[in-house]
C-alpha cells in the first residue's frame, strides 16, 4: 500500500473506534474544524506562536501533501454518519533519511493514546521510505509530547538549547 492510500483501524482504550488513513485535499474543512477545537495552548506548543488563524498558503501545506517529502495522517472518529477529524500527525523531510516529525490532537481527545497511535504508523510509513530519523522541537513543558516520543519505542536522544528539547529518534529496528 502506498503512503497517499494509507489506512487502519486501531481501537483507543475507551472502546472507540480510531481510523488512521492518508489526509486528503478533501479534508480541508475538517482539518480547520479541529483546529477550531483546539486550544490556544495546544495550538502553541504545536505552532511555537499563537496561532487562531491561517493563512490559504499554510492551509495549502497542510492539506495538499505529496505522500514522497511531505506525508500526513488524519486521525478519525466518527460521529454519527460524520467523520470527524480528531487528530493530525505528519513529517516533512528535511534532508535525505531524516525528517521532521509533528502532531496535534484537538484538546477533548488528547490522553487517549491518539498521538501515539499517528506516531506508529508515520513509524511504519517512514521505515518504508528509508526513513532513518525523525526531529522534533519541543517545549519542555510540553510533557504530552514528551511523553508520546519516550513510550515509542525507539531510541531517542535530545538535548536542550533556547527553551526547546530537540528531540532525534532512531527508525532503524
Amino acid at each position: 500500500m502506498s503512503a497517499a492510500d494509507y489506512a487502519a483501524v486501531e481501537r483507543l482504550w475507551d472502546g472507540l473506534v480510531l481510523r488512521i488513513r492518508a489526509l486528503r485535499p478533501t479534508d480541508r474543512a475538517e482539518l480547520l474544524a479541529a483546529f477550531e477545537r483546539t486550544s490556544e495552548e495546544s495550538l502553541y506548543r504545536r505552532f511555537f506562536a499563537p496561532k487562531r488563524t491561517f493563512s490559504e498558503r499554510e492551509i495549502e501545506f497542510f492539506v495538499n501533501v505529496d505522500f514522497v517529502s511531505h506525508v500526513a495522517l488524519a486521525a478519525v472518529l466518527e460521529d454519527g454518519e460524520r467523520q470527524v477529524i480528531v487528530g493530525a500527525g505528519r513529517y516533512v523531510v528535511s534532508e535525505p533519511g531524516c525528517a521532521e516529525v509533528a502532531f496535534a490532537v484537538d484538546d477533548s481527545h488528547q490522553k487517549r493514546g491518539i498521538g501515539t497511535l499517528l506516531m506508529r504508523h508515520l513509524v511504519v510509513i517512514a521505515r518504508e521510505a528509508g526513513i532513518g530519523q525523525f526531529v522534533a522541537e519541543v517545549f519542555p513543558n510540553n510533557a504530552p509530547m514528551l511523553k508520546v516520543f519516550q513510550r515509542c519505542g525507539l531510541a531517542m536522544t535530545t538535548h536542550r538549547e533556547a527553551g526547546v528539547v530537540h528531540v532525534t529518534l532512531h527508525l532503524a529496528q
